[in-house]
């Protein structure tokens, strides 16, 4: 028998102590309540892993001993930053995970929640088929309490595939697809353990408009509120049940604001619903400025008074209307401006979709640092943990069902979307960050019928006020929809809408591409990092305000009520089946490392700081890098009401004032022309020696203060590198799973980053973190583009800290100085099950843990330092001599 570690940690954090956040998961669709009798598992420690079929693999005694050992969420494979094309695998896989059950758990209904498994799966226990499940984007959950063998080692086998299928969504083949299927089981697994009278799982009940715990609203405003609740609760006993539901209403501060108890019976082997209202006064309403979230503690008692069951949810309470022609309303109100935001794919670089949860709210977070308001969840429905992100930082999202430009007239096609939409709503209800359903087939030519049925099933999903579903404008039922996508009447006549129903709202579900034709995709918005100030620059000024008709910012803020906003294509670069290239057409790189159009989207957020989690407040920034290929004219965003750039020490001092009248976009894009230039640096620098006064100085003012600034000076000769860890201020979790990106940059003795550089960084690690992807993938020597080469760190099962230590790959005398970087990842939050010699080999199968041969020692990198400084010294006489005979002259 095999020990197994079991790690139950609870971890109280002084925020205020550590400078940090940290941010919260649900787990199958609620948080954990202490003392109700329900616990918490993660099951994504140490699966054996094995790519392609093998005959037998679902049985308990399988020999799979020569297998990689790999954790959930888990993709298949590592892949480089250019992995479009169909470069990724596609076919069968297995996963086994071994483990002996505590015998804590005996006596317990016990379920498996895996929360998405890429294809087709079928999931077993001991050699028995528990379930076969059909899709990549929804929950697959199993009843696993009577296969169980205490007391001995127990064997879950799952068999997936994602080949092309067009038996299921989005059915079409990934060579014509403009997304990447990846594979694996890439989300979380959950081990729910609760007593035989328990509150049951809606993706499990299949029940329309039940299972689980139902939140809804209906007469909301400032004054009141109705909380309208549903609770399902299923008895697995063998005798009767008596006891009572209690709900309990916290608002942020701790304070109990409402209550609500009753009295259930229920019968051996049966179910019952119970229904309820909590009438809130003066409620603190969620908007995207102000996302307060209460929780609602749900109990069940029995006759005795003992809890039995309970978790936690937290709800934001909201009401939200399409008035046709006066638009979208909040709470009762006019919102009052259009909603910006973006599309959304899941994937991210190396790792693909096999993301961690604090990636996925690093994702919003960036978002909103930006001021989006908005995200559609393009073209499925996404993690979890991104929908939990979105309800605590102020982000309305799309809910989309799978599927893209495909069809298949088999009637089982047509029912697994059926499914998938059922699902999808029954998974996300009582998310307040749901704007919208999106129950169609993205740009796709369906039958006329069809339409219409999976807005009906919506609406039977979700039958209480403040639910509405969206249609593209031009596909086929679209008349059923109450809001339609089109694009705005001043935008590209080709697209722009021709016809206005005053019975319906309209939104922009993509903008911003702009290809030459669909096969070559060449465009001004799809610009990678690494190409530089031009297209960076070119990029953001078509999604700002382009001299061409076309839906851009500016666009979309100068319509009418009736058309509300839009969601820009793409908010990060992604991978893609059909076409060699990535999508470059996110405002951030698929590391999410920033272009110059984030900062144009960020100078659109309010100049007033707020109490959000997200970044807020005045900004400037100044989209000129001062190299010898930089152009003449600054351009600086910002949304203060003035600018004022001050071009070198002493040097001439532009200004710029925001004109209050203007209509449009908050922010236009600011261009100083004529301004930079070359000469005038290598004057001051050469011949001077003033390399110090050589800079752009931007200044926001408003009120005439001073309130925010950004310099920028040229980078000079190439003297260290650069390394900090880019984790919006979250912890690394020690679970195995979690990781971050660590950033290494090429910059001069004074920390300007060379943007206009060729090397490639070595990184090496000792103590508890590995090194996602190897040389074969180019993640690690990774090459440096746009002056950055960034690298991904995963934990292990164990705390502790980590040294990140980044060099040169070739390294020589006059090279740049090598940059080290310490990291403490923290606890589990939730228990670990897993087996201790399998987690062994954990390391082994992913990349060599500890210190590599080629790190430094402390000794070695202070001569290293030394040996720099010497250099400097002798290079000044090279630099006088060439001088003086004039070579630079």
């Amino acid at each position: 028998m095999k020990k197994i570690i079991t790690i139950i940690i609870v971890c109280c954090i002084n925020l205020s102590a550590i400078g940090a956040y940290q941010p919260e998961f649900s787990t199958a669709g609620f948080f954990r309540l202490e003392n109700t009798g329900r616990e918490v598992y993660s099951m994504n420690p140490a699966w054996r892993f094995y790519r392609g079929n093998i005959e037998g693999a679902e049985q308990k005694d399988f020999d799979d001993k020569t297998w990689n050992v790999v954790s959930l969420p888990h993709g298949i494979e590592y892949l480089p930053t250019e992995a479009s094309g169909c470069i990724n695998y596609q076919g069968e896989v297995w996963y086994r995970k071994h483990f002996t059950p505590d015998y804590a758990l005996a006596g317990k209904k016990l379920f498996l929640h895996f929360e998405a498994i890429m294809g087709k799966s079928k999931i077993y226990l001991n050699g028995k088929l528990l379930s076969e499940h059909f899709g990549g984007y929804l929950p697959a959950v199993v009843d696993i309490t009577n296969g169980l063998v205490f007391g001995e080692e127990n064997v879950i086998a799952v068999w997936t595939d994602n080949s092309d299928d067009p038996a299921y969504p989005p059915g079409k083949a990934q060579s014509v697809l403009d997304f990447t299927y990846f594979g694996g089981i890439y989300r979380d697994c959950w081990l729910i353990a609760h007593n035989d009278v328990f509150i049951t799982d809606p993706n499990y009940e299949d029940i329309t408009a039940g299972g689980g715990l139902f939140v809804a609203y209906d007469q909301v405003s400032d004054l009141s509120a109705d909380i309208l609740l549903k609770l399902h609760v299923r008895n697995s006993s063998n005798k009767t049940f008596k006891g009572t539901i209690e709900y309990e209403l916290i608002q942020p501060d701790g304070k109990q604001v409402g209550s609500l108890k009753s009295n259930i019976q229920i019968r051996s082997g049966k179910a019952i619903n119970n229904s309820g209202k909590i009438r809130l006064q003066n409620p603190s309403l969620w908007r995207p400025d102000t996302p307060v979230l209460y929780n609602l503690l749900v109990r069940v008692y029995d006759d005795k008074g003992s809890v039995i069951d309970g978790y936690r949810r937290r709800i934001g309470i909201r009401s939200i209307e399409f008035k046709g022609k006066d638009g979208f309303w909040l709470n009762g109100k006019p919102y009052g401006k259009p909603l910006i935001g973006a599309n959304r794919h899941q994937d991210f670089a190396i790792v693909g979709n096999a993301v961690a949860n604090s990636i996925h709210w690093r994702d919003a977070k960036k978002l909103k640092d930006v001021g989006m308001e908005i995200i559609r969840n393009a073209h499925c429905p996404q993690d979890p943990a991104f929908m939990d992100a979105c309800d605590e930082l102020g982000l309305f999202v799309i809910v989309n069902t799978p599927g893209w430009q495909f069809w298949n007239e088999a009637p089982e096609f047509a029912q697994r979307v059926y499914s998938d939409i059922r699902n999808m709503v029954r998974r996300d209800r009582n998310h307040p960050c749901v704007w919208l359903w999106e129950p169609i087939l993205n740009e796709t030519w369906y039958p006329a019928d069809f339409a219409k049925k999976t807005l009906d099933l919506v609406n039977a999903e979700y039958p209480y006020p403040y639910c509405y579903s969206g249609s593209d404008s031009e596909a086929r039922g679209h008349e059923h929809f109450p809001v339609l996508f089109t694009h705005p009447s001043n935008a590209d006549h080709r697209w722009a809408i021709k016809e206005w129903d005053p019975k319906k709202t309209y939104f922009t579900r993509e903008w911003g591409d702009n290809v030459d034709d669909w096969n070559s995709h060449n465009s001004p918005s799809r610009v990678a990092r690494n190409w530089g100030e031009q297209p960076m620059l070119i990029q953001a000024q078509h999604y700002a305000l382009p001299p061409y008709p076309y839906t851009s910012y500016d666009a979309l803020f100068q319509t009418t009520q009736h058309h509300v906003g839009g969601t820009l294509w793409h908010s990060f670069d992604h991978q893609r089946g059909y076409h060699p290239d990535p999508f470059y057409g996110g405002i951030m790189d698929i590391f999410r490392q920033p272009k110059y159009s984030y900062y144009m989207f960020m100078a659109q957020r309010p100049p007033v700081k707020s109490d959000l989690i997200a970044d807020s407040g005045p900004m400037v920034f100044v989209a000129h890098e001062m190299t010898p290929f930089s152009g003449k004219d600054v351009v600086i965003y910002s949304n203060c009401e003035e600018v004022r750039l001050t071009v070198n020490k002493e040097g001439k001092v532009y200004h710029y004032k925001k004109d209050p009248e203007r209509k449009g976009m908050p922010s236009p894009v600011i261009t100083f022309k004529d301004v930079f230039d070359f000469m005038t640096d290598r004057d001051l620098s050469m011949f001077n020696n003033k390399q110090e006064d050589v800079y752009l100085l931007a200044e926001g003012l408003i009120a005439g203060k001073v309130v925010t600034s950004h310099q920028v000076n040229p980078a000079r000769r190439p003297e260290k590198l650069l390394l900090w860890v880019d984790n919006e201020s979250t912890d690394l979790e020690a679970n195995g799973s979690d990781f971050v990106t660590v950033v290494a940059a090429v910059s001069d003795k004074n920390g300007n980053i060379k943007r206009l550089n060729n090397y490639f960084v070595k990184f090496d690690i000792e103590g508890e973190g590995r090194l996602l992807g190897g040389a074969n993938i180019l993640a690690n020597p990774a090459p440096v583009r746009w002056g950055c080469a960034p690298v991904l760190i995963q934990s292990t099962l164990k705390p502790g800290k980590i040294k990140v230590v980044a060099s040169v790959l070739m390294e020589g005398s006059q090279m740049p100085v090598s940059a080290e970087l310490e990291i403490e990842s923290k606890p589990a939050i939730l228990p670990l099950i897993y087996d201790k010699n399998e987690a062994a080999s954990i390391s082994k199968s992913i990349v060599t843990q500890g210190r590599t041969s080629s790190s430094k020692t402390d000794t070695e990198r202070e001569i290293e330092r030394l040996q720099r400084e010497l250099n400097s010294i002798k290079l000044k006489e090279v630099e006088k001599q060439q001088q003086e005979f004039g070579e630079r002259k």
